[in-house]
């Protein structure tokens, strides 16, 4: 067995791959997923290579090896207490995206674990899925290799839903019995130490359906997984992957500072090393791709490593801030590492972000920790088992602890946390803020009377400028943290204020320690620009300087609707009249609104010619013109003006020439050609003499135009037809269903006079009265109404009951004619007795009245009582 540095076992893999295999060598990817919203953070070699996988993208060559960097919190628990869990791994891998398969991979694996590492093939195990015969054949043909050291095993497939999966074939080495679990059934697959899983290969080969068929695929892939820190154990000769050369550097720093010996083992210090050197490894990486704590998404996983090491720390007797060390170490692993260059350019970077974050939690965590042990002891006394949820949530949300840490720390202790009752403290909480945020309550301003604003200026050039002022719940502050919402005030800013009907810009703001999400931004009285702010990761500072990132897409689809405003206002003075004035209007990203002066709806053919107008402008590609002038300059050249605004002496003109000149303030695109299409979507009365259209432009109406397009040529598929004789098999549809319904019409009249004639045949006298009383098949009360009066003009001095069941319920009707009326006969009396016999009611005139009821199986019972009423009635 050869020995190997951590950083030539690296190499030796990638070399293989590239010089023997023929692959392209690419670099690790970030552990941010690149345009995947379906992955936190990358945990697999594979996963920034799944466009090439799905067929989405071209890879750049059809064979790749990588040496990936990933993260898994998954079992973070295990962490420190088994030889092989950790949070941050490195996973070597060769790829195939229908390139080579099977023959190739098989070979090529045994050729690397057993020639360049020399791994003694006696010790190698793997195992198949059990229906995979071929890849067992290529396994035996390997020269070496033991045909009794294959294991069959049914977990050796690889799934995620429907799509691309595979059989797989897991490599084992066998580390002696003296790692085992002793029994008789222990094999490679056991949850012992004794075999331990050093590669897998996934075969990729089908495509499972909806349906869940299994169907080839064309082009098979292949991908494969090395664990660089469990290859490396293997090498180096090491009981865990913690005493390898890629993780021991940082247990001898803590170690060294905590002044407690490691031993190996699996004891309380031991764990607690183990969990340090790990969450170490994994913080440094994390924020060197551009991850920083917060309460939400990879933010809070890092914050959530960051904290649990500080409290594996103190738990070492570690009092003071000791990550930034820690840093140093990994730091030191990594060197000359091509992958890890960014390491050292973010080091210090890296260092301070931790340093911040680790005396922001030794703040609080002696207090947290105290209220913690109190309250447990509580439990405990009161000999109960679970601590209340609303306990946890004050420990995170006072005292800084995530959840999972309280969780730990109450599982040690016997217990357990309630997450119903955490959850539910933590959604009060949210509606709380809610309700803060529809008050406005966040954002009042205060008096900024002591704040320098007299030289903020605005400029859509803007990329980078100085935090003036922060203020939160009325009050300015001098630092925001992850999860808080504010108002900022920045030196200069490109963005464009909340006025005229528009709503103001959206963005990002990034200072070094911080990314700020800005949702609006708005004026204050005197012209001032703040900015409506929440903190994502990280924090923000007065006097911090910030790089701006104006949401580019949303700002040209607000300027889009804006222009597109002024050309309807335009087209509608053209076409309706010039009666038409704004009365209000609403411009955002997604869609216009326009209310305007107009005593009565707009036609169809006045909105289509309105629609048609606009868009043989925009069709123009006409330049928009915008200038400063004179307000009686401007008058003089016909721009419109909102009616009651008030303007000043210099007033902002923008014109489309030919077409249209107003005042406005708003943001407009530079050609209207770039409004693209403009489509109107509806046209409504909000008040008397106001009329409102609501209109879409550009991508927005695109998309509305294909989607109306899917719908016509699913509909024309439905119908069997193509989209241009839609309206004409429409027609014949329509046509069709109305003599269909005829027809059906003839077939209720015949059946209701057979249920009649049926009906009569079990006519009873009483008295002198005829009495018909039944069970009737009518969909509804309207046909055993018609029913009824069938069977009622059938009989001379009679009466009529009858019954239907529709979805277990019953209706009942009874029909008298004036003979039966005569001689005393009241059907509302005779149907309400009835109704109650089947859990309902109703009731009626003397001649006709009718009930609903519950109880079906009860209908002989209303039957029987209606013959006793009416008996009672006749004279």
């Amino acid at each position: 067995m050869k020995h190997m540095t951590g950083k030539e076992l690296r190499e030796a893999y990638l070399n293989f791959f590239v010089q023997k295999c023929g692959h392209l060598r690419l670099p690790s990817a970030s552990l941010i997923p690149e345009n995947d919203p379906t992955l936190l953070m990358i945990g697999a070699g594979m996963a920034p290579f799944k466009p090439f996988f799905t067929g989405k993208m071209k890879p750049p060559k059809t064979r790749v090896t990588t040496c990936q960097r990933c993260v898994r919190t998954g079992d973070i628990e295990n962490v420190g207490h088994t030889a092989r869990h950790q949070t941050y791994f490195e996973m070597l891998g060769n790829f195939s995206f229908g390139d080579y398969f099977k023959a190739n991979a098989i070979p090529w694996a045994w050729e690397f674990l057993t020639e360049v590492c020399e791994l003694p093939k006696d010790k190698l195990w793997v195992s198949i899925y059990p229906k995979d015969d071929e890849a067992k054949e290529i396994w035996c043909k390997q020269p070496g290799f033991n045909k009794n050291h294959i294991v069959k095993l049914e977990d050796n497939f690889w799934e995620i839903g429907p799509g691309p999966c595979g059989p797989d074939s897991e490599i084992y080495i066998d580390l002696g019995e003296e790692r085992g679990c002793g029994k008789d059934t222990c094999a490679p697959g056991c949850d012992c130490d004794r075999y331990l899983e050093i590669w897998n290969l996934v075969f990729t080969q089908y495509d499972k359906t909806e349906s869940g068929e299994y169907k080839p695929l064309a082009h098979k892939n292949i991908d494969t997984g090395c664990g660089l820190e469990r290859l490396a154990s293997v090498l180096q000769n090491k009981f865990s992957n913690f005493e390898t050369d890629l993780l021991y550097p940082i247990i001898e720093y803590v170690s060294k500072l905590s002044g407690k010996k490691y031993n190996c083992g699996y004891d309380k210090t031991d764990v607690s090393m183990k969990v340090i050197a790990d969450h170490a490894r994994s913080m440094t990486v994390m924020i060197m791709d551009g991850i920083l704590p917060s309460n939400e998404g990879r933010g809070y996983v890092l914050r959530r490593i960051l904290r649990r090491a500080i409290r594996h720390g103190r738990s070492l007797g570690i009092k003071d801030a000791f990550l930034e060390g820690a840093v140093d170490a990994v730091a030191e692993i990594y060197d000359g590492v091509p992958d890890f260059e960014e390491l050292f350019n973010k080091k210090d970077y890296i260092k301070k972000v931790i340093r911040l974050e680790e005396d922001r939690f030794a703040a609080t965590l002696a207090q947290g920790m105290e209220l913690l042990n109190k309250e447990i002891a509580a439990v405990k006394s009161a000999k109960k088992t679970e601590l209340n949820g609303e306990i946890g949530f004050k420990l995170y949300d006072t005292y800084g602890f995530p959840f999972e840490l309280t969780e730990e720390i109450i599982n040690e202790n016997g217990l357990t946390l309630d997450k119903v009752g955490f959850d539910k403290a933590m959604e009060d909480q949210r509606k709380r803020a809610r309700s803060a945020r529809a008050e406005n309550q966040r954002f009042n301003v205060p008096d900024l009377s002591s704040i320098d604003i007299s030289n903020l200026k605005v400029d859509e050039s803007t990329t980078e400028s100085k935090v003036v002022a922060i203020w939160k719940d009325g009050k300015l502050v001098d630092e925001l943290t992850d999860g808080e919402e504010a108002g900022i005030i920045l030196q200069a800013t490109p963005f464009y204020a909340e006025g005229g009907g528009q709503v103001g810009d959206e963005g990002l703001f990034e200072s070094e320690f911080g990314k700020i999400k800005i949702s609006n931004a708005k004026k204050l009285p005197d012209g001032t620009v703040y900015h409506i702010s929440y903190v994502e990761e990280g924090f923000i500072k007065v006097g911090d300087q910030v790089k701006i990132t104006v949401d580019a897409e949303k700002k040209l689809s607000s300027a889009r609707n804006h222009t597109a405003t002024h050309l309807l206002q335009a087209a509608l003075r053209k076409v309706v009249g010039d009666q038409v004035h704004q009365a209000g209007s609403l411009v955002t990203p997604d869609r216009l609104r326009f209310d305007f002066s107009n005593f009565e709806p707009v036609t169809d053919q006045q909105l289509a010619d309105v629609e048609e107008l606009v868009n043989e402008e925009i069709l123009k590609s006409l330049d928009v013109d915008i200038k400063h002038m004179k307000i009686d300059d401007a008058k003089k050249l016909g721009a419109m003006a909102l009616f009651g605004e008030k303007y000043g002496d210099v007033v902002r003109v923008v014109t489309v020439p030919d077409f249209s000149c107003e005042l406005c303030g708003g943001s407009h695109v530079k050609n209207i050609g770039q409004i693209g299409r403009f489509k109107i979507v509806s046209e409504t009365g909000v008040a008397a003499g106001v009329r409102r259209i609501e209109a879409i432009t550009g991508r927005a109406a695109l998309n509305d135009a294909n989607h109306q397009l899917e719908i016509l040529n699913k509909t024309a598929t439905l119908l069997k037809t193509n989209v241009e004789a839609l309206p004409i098999q429409v027609e014949k549809i329509i046509s069709e269903s109305k003599e269909m319904k005829k027809e059906i019409e003839k077939l209720h009249r015949i059946e209701e006079k057979a249920d009649a004639q049926k009906l009569l045949m079990g006519v009873e006298e009483i008295g002198k009265v005829k009495f018909v009383v039944g069970n009737a098949k009518a969909k509804d009360m309207d046909e055993l109404r018609n029913i009824a009066d069938t069977v009622c003009s059938n009989l001379e001095c009679g009466i009529v009951v009858l019954s239907a069941v529709n979805d277990g319920k019953v209706n009942l009707v009874a029909k008298a004619d004036q003979a039966a009326v005569k001689l005393g006969v009241h059907a509302g009396n005779i149907i309400k007795a009835a109704a109650k016999e089947v859990g309902g009611g109703g009731g009626g005139r003397p001649d006709m009245a009718q009930a609903g009821g519950k109880n079906p199986d009860d209908l002989p019972k209303a039957y029987k009582k209606a013959e006793e009423i009416l008996r009672g009635q006749i004279k």
